[in-house]
This record gives C-alpha cells, sequence and structure tokens, in this order.
C-alpha cells in the first residue's frame, strides 16, 4: 500500500513513455504525487493501491483501453468518487460519448499544453476536495460548465483551447459566473466591475458582453431587457 498524505495524488495511464514523462514532469514540478501505468490492466491494479484523488486515461492503450479501464476502475470501492479525466488526441463525439458513458468526468486533449493541463488537473482537483481554496475563501480556479477560469493568470480555458481576456473583461465574465442564473443589474456590473469612482459610457458594459460572446459563444450570457444579464451553464 502506498502510504497516504495531504498531496494530491494523480495516476497516470499511458503506453507511449515520451506522453508519461513528459505529464509526469510538470505535473511533479506543481508539487503532485504522480504514479503511472502503461495500460488498462495496470491502472486498475495501481488505482487500487494508490487510490489516485485523479485518474488521466489515454483512450487507445494495449490490454485494456482507456473506455473499458474507466468502467473497472468506478467499479472499486476506493475509487467510486475518483475524478477520472481522458487524455486523449481523439476528437470524435463518440469517443467522448463512449467516455462519459462509462464514467469519465472531463477530457484533455492532445498535443498536451502544460499550462492547459495543469489548469485543467487544478480544477478538476478542486471538484473532488482535492485541492482547498486558498486562505480568503476564495477560489483562484473555477470550473464552470466547459470553461476552466484561473483567476491568478486571468486565463480562460474553454473547450481546451486557453484565451487570455483583457482584464475588465476577465472580472465581468468572473462576476458573472460567481453566481450562475443570478440576474446582475447593470449598477451591480458597474460597481462590481468599474468601481463606485470609475465613471464610464452606458454602453461600456454591453461592449464588455459583446466581445465576451464573441469568445465563448452566445449561448452562455443571456440579456433580460432594462434590468441586466446572466450566466448560463
Amino acid at each position: 500500500m502506498v502510504e497516504k498524505d495531504n498531496t494530491p495524488r494523480i495516476l497516470l495511464v499511458d503506453d507511449e513513455e515520451d506522453i508519461l514523462e513528459f505529464v509526469s514532469y510538470n505535473l511533479q514540478r506543481e508539487g503532485f504525487r504522480v504514479f503511472s501505468a502503461r495500460n488498462g490492466l495496470e491502472a486498475i491494479e495501481m488505482a487500487g493501491k494508490v487510490k489516485p484523488d485523479l485518474v488521466i486515461l489515454d483512450v487507445m492503450m494495449p490490454e485494456m483501453d482507456g473506455i473499458a479501464a474507466c468502467e473497472e476502475i468506478r467499479k472499486l470501492p476506493s475509487c467510486k468518487n475518483v475524478i477520472i479525466a481522458f487524455l486523449t488526441a481523439r476528437g470524435e463525439d463518440y469517443s467522448q460519448i463512449a467516455g462519459f458513458e462509462a464514467g469519465a468526468d472531463d477530457y484533455i486533449t492532445k498535443p498536451i499544453r502544460p499550462k492547459v493541463l495543469i489548469s485543467r488537473v487544478k480544477a478538476l482537483l478542486k471538484r473532488s476536495g482535492g485541492i482547498n481554496a486558498d486562505a480568503t475563501g476564495n477560489d483562484k480556479i473555477l470550473n464552470i460548465g466547459d470553461m476552466v477560469i484561473d483567476k491568478e493568470r486571468y486565463v480562460l480555458i474553454i473547450e481546451g483551447r486557453e484565451l487570455t481576456l483583457p482584464r475588465k473583461e476577465f472580472e465581468l465574465l468572473s462576476l458573472l459566473v460567481s453566481k450562475p442564473d443570478k440576474v446582475f443589474t447593470r449598477d451591480e456590473i458597474y460597481k462590481g466591475v468599474w468601481g463606485n469612482n470609475v465613471i464610464v459610457g452606458d454602453r461600456t458594459i454591453d461592449v464588455h458582453i459583446r466581445k465576451l460572446r464573441e469568445k465563448i459563444g452566445n449561448d452562455h450570457i443571456r440579456t433580460l431587457k432594462g434590468i441586466g444579464y446572466k450566466f448560463i451553464i
């Protein structure tokens, strides 16, 4: 048995040695404990031993593929609630649907970009309780639907793409997602993003909303005429 401590434990499963080394290096550099396996059968055995907080599984592997391994890991009493993400270059709808039906929580796509990988991993671990909020009680990484919001770097990750937003656009998005489905009035937005002592034009909010919609799509931000805006997951 692997001795438990408070450091998040990540089980990385891939049959490509260079992927294992590259991802392990980047995760270990962030302070995570990383365990590795090279096929689905090894992954099941290792998961039972280390009781990971997060499993990152390749889909296409010898011996047993990631879909089947995910289903078996979910059957382990100690891993029923473990977060599982697939690491794969496959973007087909079938692959994703099959993965989610097998019990996966998310997808991390190849080619791997270290900053995106780390932000996604931290967001997934926050969801499972593997990483706590900072001392002020404010999460620095928010995982909202298909988005990851990294407050420290002012970065938005959506569908695996990393976007660096201008400061006010980022603050506006952060405000709206802080309470999904809540209608924020224009006055609340002005005070929350620009403050009481800053004078801005009447169209300022509308322009920033339009720019956000261009980047994240039209489905997430809803306008309530004469009132304000709300975020929809």
